[in-house]
């Protein structure tokens, strides 16, 4: 927002004159109340203080030039740590100022410009606007010299805080009329609001900012696409500007090339080119058709994960594509996540009608107009309701038409196994001898994510997770915990992904989304810590990020070109097994309650073999390979024993084809490189006459001829220990041509 009014005075400080400030390394210096962190860091040294982006007090990320008396706990201490260029949380600051930047390079050059968000983001940031000229790619280059002319100043950023009439009146005043609404409505509970200053441009904001804008010495606009104020696909249509930003122009670089790289390696287009799946709009958007290839691959992966659960004492289930919509209220799935699942089935042709009545309520969005439209709607199917009284509260309302829902069939295409898990469990009484008690699923849930969130096998509306379920007793869960978490790690590595850390998911205990007693949640919590550190892997902690019923563990997987995916996860629950009254007999004769543990160590077979696509660039090692090895005849003449090495390989337990078509032995090693196949057999009368073929290598080109069980023995040694030889770092086309090889609910 752009604001020619001079400056507003900043929030009051303390009234406390001096604070003590600790450093991490336990010493304190005292300071005036109206010092900075910055000021520390001048004391220290002026490099020190030149290289300060942030600084950190008790956990929080704040400005270095905010006064410390007004962040000064009940005694005036302030435990302070200075975040500097180094840090890895110092880049959120910078990208969070580079949007800001962005915004007011574009509110130079364009007229009309209302503002909404500009929120960083894993490699970057955006800023959704609202105005009336469209921005394009072709756009950014006169953006970006206006953002360079920016930095080059080296503007401070400067934070003062307004009472929310002030606040409704300044961005009233500046034609904001987003943040109006974000004052009255999102801000609805803040007495006081926060909003920086750069210049001319004053935005709305909860900050932290960097101290000037001449510390962004990298930054790149990447993409344009439409938004949605507040995501609401009913809202304002916005235009959203992608952007990332780095301390360094080599940084800068080598993200750029990265991104060029992932496009090059996008499952999508590889997915098509190499026959692995397909997404077809007469199927419906985000259904994956798994084609031969790819469903060879995903086979593959499920027998390997299958014999390793029963080698392990997991004993196999099956359970229905959907279930009675009962059973997701009981587990709490819905309507807590109702916004993602597809609408309910229904046995009445009416039922449809009260479950959008139902809704309406639910929101406070009836007028007395439709409620009487309903009432006759339900009437004309035949459906009286004589205990509904409008003049009733909503709730009772609401509990007249869920009363009739009970009584008919009402189902829901499966958004999550557990549910189904636990009736297994429940089906027939249980001891405490049988536990622990491992089910395991392959099994198809259904979202209903948003159409612009669709990306591929990575965001798909059918997913099939690898699902596993564990009832244990609570002296039993360390244990359990640890072999899944070992479970896990033996699967990431068998492909290859040995680069990982794990991220514990614990609850915000100021959120009111979490079931349960706090005190199964600090069983929960500290058991799964207790076992990451026993473990010796690297992990850190998350508050706000656990499952609703549980924390998880999930393994954050960083593939060969350097991004991160979020794969594996393993949850404790404490919290299912109370809501379906799941028990066993102990050995003291007495009824217990089981903990569940919920394991998935692909996550999703889609999400997964995507992500595998994208890491090997389609060339799968070869264990894992679609199309493991070629024969090539040399000539016609040489296809009948061609088909006789083929059925060799074939009976040695081989994913193997026959190339017979015309044309050079050459051209048919270029087209099996280019196919991304393991090996080729070439053959030809030399090789017909010894028993022999010319085996060629997709990595290391040609092996020279060995007999057939050779070259068999060699091939199942490679698949048998899984080896992963290479994980392609050039593009798919250069490998082609070069010979060489490439969620929670």
């Amino acid at each position: 927002m752009s604001s020619d009014s001079p400056s507003t005075s900043a929030s009051s400080s303390s009234q406390a004159a001096e604070v003590q400030v600790r450093l991490p390394d336990g010493s304190l210096k005292t300071q005036p109340a109206d010092a900075t962190a910055m000021d520390v860091a001048k004391e220290i040294s002026e490099g020190l203080a030149r290289s300060v982006v942030a600084a950190e007090v008790d956990g929080t990320i704040v400005d270095s030039f905010r006064p410390l008396g007004e962040i000064a706990d009940d005694e005036n201490v302030v435990p302070l740590r200075l975040l500097t260029t180094r840090d890895e949380s110092a880049l959120d600051v910078l990208r969070h100022s580079a949007a800001h930047v962005m915004a007011r390079a574009i509110m130079r050059i364009y007229k009309g410009v209302s503002l909404a968000f500009g929120p960083t983001t894993s490699g970057g940031f955006y800023y959704d606007f609202d105005m009336p000229e469209k921005i394009s790619e072709d756009d950014f280059p006169k953006i970006e010299a206006e953002i360079k002319k920016i930095i080059k100043a080296k503007e401070p950023f400067e934070r003062f805080v307004l009472d929310r009439d002030e606040a409704r009146k300044l961005c009233d005043d500046l034609d904001q009329d987003l943040k109006v609404e974000h004052i009255e409505t999102g801000l609805g509970d803040q007495a006081t609001v926060s909003f920086y200053r750069q210049g001319e441009f004053v935005d709305l904001c909860r900050g932290p900012h960097i101290p000037h804008a001449g510390m962004i010495k990298a930054i790149k606009l990447l993409s344009v696409a439409g938004a949605y104020w507040k995501g609401d696909a009913s809202g304002r249509q916005l235009q959203r500007v992608y952007g990332t930003a780095f301390f360094d122009k080599k940084e800068l670089a080598s993200y750029l090339e990265q991104i060029e790289e992932a496009k090059r390696r996008d499952h999508r287009v590889l997915g098509k080119q190499h026959g692995l799946f397909a997404i077809n709009p007469e199927v419906g958007q985000g259904l994956c058709l798994w084609l031969p290839k790819g469903a060879r691959v995903r086979v593959t992966l499920e027998d390997f994960l299958r014999r390793e659960l029963l080698s392990r004492g997991y004993d196999p289930v099956y359970s229905p594509h959907i279930g009675r919509v009962e059973m997701y209220e009981t587990s709490g799935h819905f309507p807590y996540y109702r916004d993602s699942q597809f609408a309910p089935l229904f046995g009445s042709e009416v039922g449809g009608l009260l479950d959008a009545w139902s809704t309406r309520l639910d929101k406070d969005d009836l007028s007395k107009d439709d409620e009487d439209k309903l009432i006759a709607a339900a009437e004309v199917f035949g459906v009286k309701l004589p205990e509904y009284k409008p003049s009733a509260s909503n709730d009772a309302k609401k509990d007249v038409l869920h009363r009739w829902q009970l009584n008919h069939e009402r189902y829901l295409l499966k958004p999550m196994n557990c549910p189904h898990h636990c009736q297994i469990f429940g089906a027939q009484p249980r001891s405490y001898r049988q536990l622990p008690l491992r089910l395991f699923e392959f099994g198809t849930v259904y979202r209903h994510e948003q159409t612009g969130e669709l990306n591929g096998m990575m965001r798909v509306r059918g997913l099939t997770q690898d699902d596993a379920h564990i009832f244990c007793t609570a002296d039993q869960v360390e244990e359990e915990f640890r072999a899944t978490i070992e479970l896990t790690k033996f699967v990431l590595e068998s492909v290859g992904l040995d680069d990982y850390r794990v991220q514990l998911s614990l609850r915000d205990p100021d959120s009111s989304k979490y079931v349960g007693s706090e005190e199964n949640w600090d069983h929960a919590e500290g058991a799964l810590r207790g076992v990451l550190e026993q473990s010796g892997l690297s992990f850190n902690e998350e508050p706000g990020e656990a499952a609703f019923y549980g924390p998880k563990a999930d393994f954050m997987v960083r593939d060969c070109i350097g991004r991160s995916w979020q794969l594996g996860t393993v949850q404790l629950d404490y919290n299912l097994p109370e809501r379906f009254k799941l028990e066993y007999k102990g050995n003291d004769n007495a009824t217990h309650r089981p903990v569940m543990i919920h394991r998935a160590p692909f996550g999703s077979l889609e999400r997964f073999t995507g992500m595998l696509i994208e890491h090997f660039a389609g060339a799968f090692p070869m264990w894992l390979s679609p199309e493991q090895i070629r024969v090539l005849p040399l000539s016609d003449k040489s296809v009948e024993y061609a088909t006789a090495v083929a059925k060799q390989f074939d009976e040695a337990g081989f994913k193997v084809t026959v190339d017979a078509s015309d044309g050079k032995v050459q051209a048919k090693i270029r087209n099996a490189q280019i196919d991304l196949v393991n090996y080729m057999a070439v053959v030809g009368p030399k090789e017909a006459e010894s028993g022999q073929v010319a085996l060629r290598d997709r990595i290391e080109g040609d092996l020279g001829s060995m007999p057939i069980k050779e070259a068999i023995a060699r091939l199942q040694k490679e698949v048998e220990t899984r080896q992963v030889r290479q994980a392609v770092k050039g593009s798919t086309v250069s490998i082609a041509e070069s010979g060489g090889a490439a969620t929670d609910y």
